[in-house]
């Protein structure tokens, strides 16, 4: 009885007992130890190659549309081509940050990248200037990096989705490559048929 009217006074003061003082110094202890690691994570992983030339295929792709004028010049070949910088961030993803789920946002926000591009009659290819999936990719990656549990969350909870719609866009692709394929060799016999 003694104690109980002890404890509840020191609490009712704001007085701690020392195993409280002591577990709250140890979960300082861990959470700056962990802090630290995180820090030194990111050093290592910013002084990295891969890891500075996703964000420079990232400034170029989206900051400086270049995925979307190639997609214009180059009506599917070039969407095929910028699709294969998607390359380093699958890289850095799967062998420096070492997170499957991560690969697989990055891969989908690709596929949704190259399917939008593919539409024809330039629509994907305006369509795709909005979409910036380097941007989506470099954000992804970086809150993975700096321990952002939100987008941690995010991209873990959606995985099975993620692994799902990847086989779903690569149908959807597969059929858009064709579709472009035959309405460019329509269109050609066309031109042909006029000057002959």
């Amino acid at each position: 009885m003694e104690n109980s009217r002890r404890s509840s006074a020191q609490k009712e003061l704001g007085l701690t007992t020392y195993k409280e003082e002591r577990k709250q110094q140890q979960a300082l202890q861990k959470e700056l130890e962990r802090q630290q690691a995180k820090a030194e994570r990111r050093r290592m992983l910013e002084e990295d190659t891969d890891y500075r030339m996703i964000k420079g295929v990232k400034t170029v792709m989206d900051d400086y549309y270049l995925d979307p004028i190639l997609g214009f010049f180059l009506p599917a070949v070039g969407d095929i081509l910028t699709s294969l910088c998607v390359l380093p961030f699958l890289w850095v993803a799967l062998a420096r940050v070492k997170s499957i789920p991560l690969t697989l946002a990055c891969l989908y926000n690709t596929m949704i990248d190259l399917a939008l591009g593919l539409i024809p009659f330039y629509i994907g290819d305006i369509v795709d200037a909005f979409n910036k999936s380097y941007k989506k990719n470099y954000r992804l990656i970086v809150g993975f990096v700096e321990d952002d549990r939100n987008v941690i969350r995010e991209v873990n909870g959606k995985a099975v989705k993620t692994a799902i719609m990847i086989g779903i866009f690569c149908i959807i692709i597969y059929y858009l490559v064709k579709w472009t394929y035959a309405l460019g060799s329509y269109l050609y016999d066309l031109v042909l048929s006029l000057f002959s």
